[in-house]
């Protein structure tokens, strides 16, 4: 008796598109955060100075913090949403998520601290499978590297072989010194 098994597999090609689609996906969520923010960091700041007001952080800290939050989302929003320094972008990402959590934690925020953790999620899957995001500035650059890199080393290859074949016929013109075939 056989059985039919159906086996599935993931083609990376579409982990490519998913990887894509999740990239760009939270690069315009950062760069709306950003965006919606940018125009009015005094507000903003003043606003997280008074949710804060109860952490146990010093609040020049936090004003600090709230007047490069905006600008760094905006940032790092278009990066990723163009998978343009990914890797770096999202790091920094992370980072952002990091200073964020200390916030919302300090003040025992935890719906927004739940939810900052979907976003953690989302950036290890981005950062862990970096090597699918293929469909990228940061792809398109490497290939052009490479290409220019490769063209590099013909050229170079083509340098070397005349050079070789010219002592190759040096050393056979001093070994056969009536010999004409080489002039």
């Amino acid at each position: 008796m056989t059985e039919n098994r159906t086996y599935i597999s993931l083609k990376p090609k579409d982990v490519a598109i998913a990887y894509l689609l999740l990239r760009i996906l939270i690069g315009v969520n950062y760069f709306n955060y950003g965006f919606s923010r940018i125009f009015n960091i005094p507000g903003f700041a003043e606003e997280t100075v008074k949710e804060l007001a109860d952490s146990y952080f010093p609040e020049f800290l936090v004003r600090i913090n709230s007047y490069l939050v905006p600008p760094v989302e905006l940032i790092v929003g278009v990066l990723i949403t163009l998978g343009f320094a990914t890797r770096s972008a999202l790091i920094v990402t992370f980072a952002l998520m990091i200073i964020l959590k200390l916030g919302v934690t300090s003040i025992q925020n935890w719906g927004a601290a739940t939810s900052m953790l979907s976003y953690g999620i989302v950036l290890f899957i981005l950062l862990a499978g970096n090597s699918f995001n293929i469909y990228s500035l940061d792809h398109w650059r490497k290939k052009r590297q490479n290409l220019a890199d490769s063209g590099a080393g013909r050229q170079q290859g083509r340098v070397n072989f005349f050079k070789n074949n010219f002592w190759i016929k040096r050393r056979l013109q001093h070994r056969l010194p009536n010999h004409n075939t080489f002039k």
